[in-house]
């Protein structure tokens, strides 16, 4: 366990490291993060909307919000991960910043390396030396939203409505609803959900919870030991056979076969 659970930095390059799919399928987490991109291009989904990203892009994702990122291996950059009680004040909301300015990014690649220092050394007054290198990313970040262009196309009834539907699958991803279930929860059609869910992220709704349900099913075969039927009770599937079918489906391995492997 890290000395300093307040703060991490993970080199991209790491996140994929022996299990790509803990990056790629749709999950969460029950800390913020913010990604900083210093090379290298690809797609990134977070809260139903999805993105092109590019060197020197910066992705705030708050706690608890589903989200998937495309890496390869001419990625480079930094994952900063913010513990779950960590004081700093940090966005509510997800943002995208393409930072242009390059005193502007050298300002931050200082403030990753500064703390960086701080978290492999042993200098006295280290915790708070990390706690306020923490603040001043956020503050960096702050002032980085408010000075962002807005560059997003998609409409802004659709993003609200992608952004709700993703922020309910997450809280109800492990129940029996169905896609009809999240949409009379939204007030809107099922074909209404499908049809902004592929705008916005180019995967429909159904597409989406289903790798919602099969991103924690595969988190659950690999880092615990509980029965595959017990894993299909507990994502809200109607019965062991029919998860191992869609399990199969959406991975090409049964439930036991990717156990094994991993």
């Amino acid at each position: 366990m890290s000395l300093f659970p307040e703060i991490r930095l993970i080199p991209v390059s790491r996140l994929t490291q022996g299990s790509k799919w803990r990056v790629q399928a749709m999950r969460s987490y029950s800390a913020p993060q913010l990604l900083w991109i210093t090379r290298g291009q690809g797609r990134i989904t977070v809260g139903g909307v999805t993105r092109g990203y590019g060197s020197h892009n910066a992705i705030f994702i708050p706690a608890h919000t589903m989200h998937s990122f495309e890496v390869t291996s001419q990625v480079y950059g930094t994952a900063v991960m913010f513990s779950a009680g960590s004081d700093t004040d940090l966005p509510e909301t997800p943002h995208h910043l393409r930072i242009r300015d390059g005193m502007v990014q050298g300002e931050f690649t200082i403030l990753l390396e500064s703390l960086q220092r701080e978290l492999e050394g042993r200098k006295p007054a280290a915790k708070r030396a990390i706690q306020h290198h923490a603040g001043l990313i956020s503050v960096w970040l702050e002032r980085r939203i408010a000075d962002a262009e807005e560059t997003i196309t998609t409409p802004e009834s659709a993003r609200r409505l992608a952004a709700g539907f993703a922020a309910l699958v997450e809280k109800e991803f492990r129940t029996d609803k169905s896609v009809s279930g999240y949409a009379a929860t939204l007030g809107v059609t099922p074909t209404h959900l499908t049809r902004v869910c592929k705008q916005t992220c180019g995967r429909t709704a159904s597409e989406l919870l289903s790798e919602r349900k099969i991103s924690e099913a595969r988190r659950l075969l690999a880092d615990t030991r509980a029965p595959v039927n017990q894993i299909a009770t507990a994502l809200g599937y109607a019965s062991p056979a029919y998860f191992t079918r869609v399990f199969h489906d959406r991975t090409g391995q049964s439930p036991l076969t990717f156990r094994r492997a991993v």
